[in-house]
């Protein structure tokens, strides 16, 4: 598994549960003992026992008392007890990427609690474009998590979520796990669901100095991390080159408001070298950038087992005992693996290591594990877990983000006549499995989308066409029989975990197997223009589908989670309207001709490579970044902006610092603008938008500024903002986004520090631009 976390060199600004003591699959669901609890009254005269001292000083007291060995048993993620002093065993492995999991060690899914909520995938969540939505799931994810422990279920409370790097590769077989390809959209994503985790307010700020957290979040995997296996190279040798303008305006934004606005209190360091450095062993990433320029407060776990590769893969140490003396010495505090227990105290005796920096990890570690005895969650109960609001929170999640890709003359949605006969074909049909998508736990229920479409139609012919998504062999003669015996059909076909995931990229973007023959023989047999469905994670160079006239309606779903079944029949059958909108570009096969090792963002006109994502790319694709229909039609303009199109940066008593870029414009240096500046030339947008259809609709409004001749690296044009807004038939909003030149109208230069160049711009919604000059 592979999950960062980073470490806190002063005391952490949330205390988490004192040390909790659990049996790992224990048979009975108890309530955990606590360290220092009156049972216990040998212990309990500890200083590091008494709550009304600061946690610094309690931490200093344990790290004291501890011996060498004692301190090194602490090091890795299976932490044992210490008998002696009370201190029970902790698990820092535990996973919720999309609900709780059991994949990791430190929750049992056997007890009282056999289930728990499972959201979609996180990439068909992202398609929402709802941060609100993400905050929710946060919410029921740590409140779920919370049941757990408070039932004995858990033996760790640190949850090596969210997945936040870029999806700047289509093959990425762990795209699905993240938001998606633009870094605004990624960072929203990462503070909204931490911010839900941890027990904080949607907008912040109710966790001071002292709160306790509801559980751990931990952004990973930090950092340029986005490739598994593909061809000859793994994500544990492979050395991410990135240059100092990408690092700043893509790769790390998403790392940075993860840290400083959702104020997370994990890191996980990533398996791959970046620019030549093991992540893990970088001090400049994870201590001057995480903990000094980002002032992190939390802990550094590495990924599973990314210390031992440093030496035994990536060969950038000489011996084991080297290794745990650079990430050590980096600011990482845990390994998940045993290559710290097994090498540090060697280190230590071969003068390679000095205690101090044992003690300063244990020191971020307790201090994650501190807290008075006394739970504010302690009331929730195992009534929480599948409870009937959070089976309808994922059923609204699938809902929002299924994205309607065609629709031509109207077809979707069907008619809701009882009368109807529905054929439903393909390998996904009927796989309750593939809707969880990967890092699932035990779902409160599933049902296929075949179970759900059969609820609708009074006949239901079904057929897989294939065994599974790879489809060597089709049943088409079959699958077409059953397509001339109905009034529609509606094909679920796409991919599955067989195609992409951890440790697993695509090497093509087309659909597997036969499965492009066995749509179109259907498509072409069928009385009417068919439905296909598509489920991935990735993207799909669906391009013989989108102009086949015969195929009416495409809808991506994504991997939707346990309720993404009827959330797809309720769609197809008009009673929700969708209004997702791909957080993805979607490209064409002949992509794949670009290696997946090269990171630059940019496109060089010299090679002639493309660039990559909707904000730097210049080539064909098959869908855009952020495109999605719906059953109304909604029209935008924008209702105010900026007076005369004009934004003057020029005027003001601070005089910011001017220079001249390569093409001879006038730009600006944001680290040289005060914070009075940029707040002072901050500007609303206010954009109307209006619901031209027959239906109530939830619909993701977005907002983007690019310029009119890019240069310097600037991207064509970039997300700025984005807003859910429920528009009832006819009805009309208007939405307001305030712009910050400094943090919207910028982006880095060659050197990785932020500018805003003067010239002309424009701001879209839509298909509506609105003209904007910038003067410097």
């Amino acid at each position: 598994m592979k999950l960062q976390a980073l470490t806190p060199p002063t005391p952490l600004f949330f205390f988490f549960f004192f040390f909790t003591t659990l049996l790992i699959y224990p048979t009975e669901s108890t309530q955990p003992p606590y360290a220092c609890d009156s049972s216990q009254p040998s212990t309990s005269s500890y200083p590091f026992c008494k709550t009304a001292l600061p946690i610094n000083q309690r931490v200093q007291d344990l790290v004291s008392r501890l011996t060498l060995d004692e301190k090194i048993s602490q090091l890795v993620n299976s932490a044992p007890p210490i008998p002696r002093l009370g201190i029970p065993s902790y698990e820092w492995w535990s996973e919720a990427l999309h609900g709780v999991a059991d994949v990791g060690k430190g929750i049992n899914l056997y007890g009282t609690i056999s289930n728990a909520t499972s959201f979609p995938q996180v990439i068909l969540t992202a398609a929402s474009f709802n941060e609100h939505l993400w905050y929710r799931i946060g919410q029921v994810i740590g409140t779920e998590a919370r049941a757990l422990y408070n039932a004995g279920q858990a033996t760790g409370m640190t949850f090596w979520a969210p997945n936040i790097n870029i999806f700047r590769d289509p093959r990425w077989g762990r795209g699905q796990e993240t938001p998606g390809e633009d870094p605004l959209v990624v960072g929203k994503y990462a503070v909204s669901y931490v911010r839900g985790v941890q027990g904080d307010s949607f907008e912040g700020g109710k966790l001071k100095v002292g709160g306790r957290l509801q559980a751990s979040a931990c952004c990973k995997h930090f950092t340029a991390y986005d490739l598994d296996n593909w061809k000859s190279v793994t994500r544990f040798g492979f050395d991410a080159r990135v240059s100092e303008q990408d690092l700043a305006d893509t790769y790390q934004p998403p790392f940075k408001s993860c840290v400083q606005q959702g104020q997370a209190s994990g890191i996980m360091c990533a398996y791959n070298r970046v620019n030549g450095v093991p992540s893990c062993a970088d001090y400049n990433l994870l201590t001057k950038v995480a903990r000094g320029q980002w002032d992190f407060h939390g802990y550094i776990t590495s990924d599973c087992d990314a210390v031992s590769i440093i030496r035994d893969v990536q060969g950038y140490a000489k011996t084991p005992e080297d290794a745990v003396g650079d990430v050590l010495k980096a600011g990482m505090d845990v390994n998940c693996g045993s290559y710290l227990k097994d090498h540090t105290k060697s280190a230590v005796q071969q003068k390679k290591l000095d205690v101090s920096e044992i003690d300063r990890a244990l020191h971020n570690l307790f201090s994650i594990r501190m807290s008075p005895l006394e739970q504010p969650y302690g009331n929730i109960g195992p009534d929480q877990a599948c409870s009937k609001e959070h089976q309808a929170l994922a059923l609204e999640a699938a809902q929002d983000g299924i994205v309607l890709l065609k629709n031509s003359g109207r077809l979707l949605p069907l008619p809701k006549s009882k009368a109807i006969s529905l054929a439903v074909i393909g390998p996904n049909a009927n796989a309750s499995e593939t809707l969880l998508g990967n890092y699932h736990g035990r779902p409160c229920k599933s049902i296929t989308p075949l179970k759900a479409l059969q609820g609708y139609a009074k006949y239901t012919i079904y057929e897989a066409g294939c065994d599974t998504v790879k489809c060597p062999q089709a049943t088409i003669d079959k699958a077409v029989e059953a397509a001339k015996a109905a009034d529609y059909v509606v094909l679920i076909m796409g991919l599955d975990q067989s195609q992409e995931r951890e440790a697993h990229d695509r090497r093509h973007l087309g659909l597997p197997g036969k499965q492009q023959e066995l749509i179109s023989s259907v498509a072409k047999a069928a009385k009417k223009p068919v439905i296909l469905v598509i489920l991935s994670g990735g993207p799909v160079d669906i391009t013989p589908a989108k102009y086949d006239k015969k195929i009416g309606g495409i809808l991506w779903a994504g991997y939707p989670g346990e309720a993404g079944g009827i959330a797809l029949a309720e769609i197809i059958f008009g009673d929700h309207n969708p209004g997702g909108r791909l957080p993805v570009t979607w490209y064409t096969q002949d992509y794949v001709k670009i290696p997946m090792t090269d990171m630059r963002m940019r496109p060089d006109t010299k090679t002639g490579y493309p660039g990559r994502t909707y904000r730097f790319y210049k080539g064909g694709n098959v869908y855009d970044f952020g495109f999605g229909l719906s059953y109304s039609n909604y029209i935008y303009e924008f209702a105010s902006a900026i007076a005369q199109n004009k934004l003057y940066l020029n005027e003001s008593s601070i005089s910011p610092k001017v220079e001249s870029s390569d093409s001879g414009h006038f730009r600006l240096l944001v680290p040289d603008l005060s914070e009075e500046f940029c707040e002072k030339k901050k500007f609303p947008v206010r954009v109307a938008v209006k619901n031209h259809g027959e239906m109530v609709g939830k619909h993701p409004v977005l907002l983007f500024v690019g310029q009119k001749n890019p240069n310097n690296g600037s991207p064509m044009k970039q997300l700025v903002g984005f807003k859910s807004v429920i528009l009832s038939a006819g009805e009309r909003a208007e939405l307001e986004f305030i712009l910050n030149p400094c943090e919207h109208l910028s982006h880095a230069n060659e050197g990785g520090l932020m500018v805003v160049e003067e010239g002309s711009y424009f701001l879209q919604v839509g298909d509506v631009e609105y003209p904007l000059d910038i003067i410097v």
